[in-house]
């Protein structure tokens, strides 16, 4: 039986993790894609490299695999090699929809989920693994990959993306935090 102080820990995370996908990595990516063309978005620094464009692709075939999939029961239909075998110009704008719409689906998996089941074992990519390591995984493995996302962006815009105004000495985000992607 799960104690009111271990549903309280399991909603906050939960909720945390919401929060980060959808009002922390989710504007920055939309920042990232505002500065850069369409053959930027799929340029690759050499052969071994990911391009933006695979990076999004990846992102939202994991999570979707993970959370819409692993924890809400939609059927799995990933082909994981896909993601960075593309090598198509897809449009920024197209990429971003394909993201908003699956960080949309994870949101409503996990706005949905008993928060009493995060010990629960789960079948994810042929191994078996809880509903807490699953969300811990998506979170932290889309906050990856929004770092290299940044960073290319960076190289290729030449630009500082200014996610924060240090102006008051205490950091601000500057970045919109949606209430829904």
């Amino acid at each position: 039986m799960t104690t009111p102080e271990q549903m309280s820990v399991s909603r906050a995370f939960i909720e945390n993790a919401r929060e980060l996908i959808r009002g922390d990595y989710l504007p920055k990516i939309e920042r990232c894609l505002e500065q850069l063309t369409d053959e930027q978005v799929w340029s690759r620094p050499n052969a071994e490299s990911n391009s933006i464009g695979n990076l999004l692709l990846h992102i939202s075939g994991n999570a979707r695999q993970w959370i819409v999939c692993g924890l809400g029961g939609a059927t799995d239909e990933r082909r994981r090699q896909t993601e960075f075998d593309e090598r198509r110009v897809i449009p920024g704008a197209e990429l971003l929809q394909l993201l908003r719409s699956t960080f949309a689906e994870v949101d409503q998996v996990l706005e949905r989920f008993d928060p009493s089941h995060v010990l629960a074992s789960h079948q994810i990519q042929g191994a078996e693994t809880t509903a807490l390591a699953a969300i811990f995984h998506v979170t932290e493995h889309i906050s990856m990959h929004t770092g290299q996302i940044i960073l290319l962006t960076k190289m290729l815009a030449n630009a500082d993306l200014n996610f924060y105004d240090f102006s008051t000495g205490k950091p601000v985000h500057t970045w919109h935090s949606p209430k829904a992607p």
